[in-house]
């Protein structure tokens, strides 16, 4: 519950499949649209923004708060992501948030759970060759939440590139009856992209932090203006490094609907992809290739 002047608001939530459903059953009897917004929780400005879209394409959105095991691999931070349920809960209530799900993780797999799905090619590479196992775990809890809340629409950030085209792969490949929108990163005024996981930074650490999104930036309009994709992603790789950055997973140009390599600018959409770590924290982000007329 949340205090907003004299009113005080209540963020209904569930606890089970059954309760979710039979609420968006409720709604959709009502010819009301239902927008879903997973999360992990440890919420920031970023997720808000999801709930914001999500009431632009739909009459009640509800958010999912899942820290899921099966999406961490061995030695991850799983046992000290941020948890915060409360902070969580006020914040979704400040944004109007139609409902909570937070299921737990009995009710999430319960025993002798088996399943589970590979989306082949798009999970293998980019950060798949780093966390093996971690777009499976991200397919499989996203299938169980788009079938276990039933909504018409489900939004995700865009500062998990890959992830979203994993996620829109699943959907279409399962013919899951869900619209999938990707919503644009939100970012700090320095340029660098909310996350959860921003709070591993130290100060040190959180000053150098936004020469990920200045690299890839500048990365993408030199591609944009004709240079080979092997030389500007050297490039950036060394400039990360010299800025302060530990180690670079990778910086890659892709193209923006298969996360094909593309070697030169053809004027398709593309994206340009990093991954480096700083500190406790492992730093991804991604920008959209710009042509040498954009911004």
């Amino acid at each position: 519950m949340l205090w907003m002047g004299e009113n005080l608001v209540t963020l209904p939530q569930f606890y089970t499949v059954q309760d979710l459903r039979a609420q968006v059953a409720t709604w959709h009897a009502q010819g009301l649209k239902v927008a879903l917004t997973p999360t992990m929780g440890a919420l920031h400005a970023g997720h808000l923004s999801l709930v914001e879209e999500g009431f632009r394409r739909a009459d009640r959105v509800i958010a999912t708060i899942f820290v899921n095991p099966t999406q961490f691999g061995p030695g991850e931070d799983f046992d000290r992501y941020p948890r915060q349920e409360q902070a969580d809960a006020d914040l979704l209530a400040s944004a109007s948030c139609s409902g909570l799900y937070r299921p737990s993780v009995a009710e999430m797999y319960a025993p002798g759970f088996c399943t589970s799905i590979t989306v082949a090619g798009l999970s293998q590479d980019l950060c798949g060759v780093f966390r093996p196992t971690h777009f499976s775990g991200v397919a499989t809890v996203v299938t169980k939440l788009l079938l276990q809340a039933l909504p018409d629409v489900a939004l995700f950030g865009e500062k998990d590139y890959q992830q979203l085209t994993v996620i829109r792969r699943t959907v279409k490949d399962l013919d899951i009856p869900v619209e999938i929108i990707g919503v644009p990163t939100l970012r700090e005024a320095d340029g660098l992209a909310l996350s959860s996981r921003n709070r591993y930074l130290t100060s040190a650490e959180r000053a150098i932090a936004p020469l990920m999104f200045q690299t890839l930036t500048e990365a993408g309009h030199a591609f944009a203006s004709g240079q080979n994709a092997q030389n500007v992603c050297a490039t950036a790789t060394a400039k990360l490094l010299t800025g302060g950055f530990s180690a670079v997973d990778y910086v890659a140009i892709r193209d923006a609907e298969t996360l094909e390599s593309i070697e030169q600018w053809a004027g398709k959409p593309g994206r340009i992809l990093g991954a480096a770590k700083l500190g406790a924290a492992r730093l991804i982000d991604n920008i959209p290739i710009l042509g040498r007329n954009s911004g």
